[in-house]
């Protein structure tokens, strides 16, 4: 028996589970009165949520590699409009 999933669609289903994750992640209630400072003079909560940013950035880059791939003839009609505009 096969599977009926692709990888796309599971592709789908890991970016959904990054964007859940972050989305609880987010919620730092345990920070709130924490007074500790991340190298010496950033809140950890100022910390936290900057982590927080750069994981919701390579989500981002993830799902746009895994949601909107490029074709084959689409990359070829760009390298070639690219380089008409460089010998015009």
């Amino acid at each position: 028996m096969t599977s009926s999933t692709t990888p796309k669609s599971n592709g789908m289903w890991i970016i959904a589970a990054l964007v859940v994750l972050l989305l609880i992640l987010h919620q730092d209630n345990w920070f709130w009165t924490d007074d500790t400072l991340v190298f010496g003079f950033i809140p950890i909560g100022l910390f936290w949520h900057a982590c927080i940013s750069i994981g919701a950035s390579l989500t981002w880059a993830l799902a746009t590699v895994i949601a909107w791939p490029l074709d084959d003839e689409v990359v070829e009609q760009l390298e070639g409009t690219s380089s008409e505009e460089a010998t015009s």
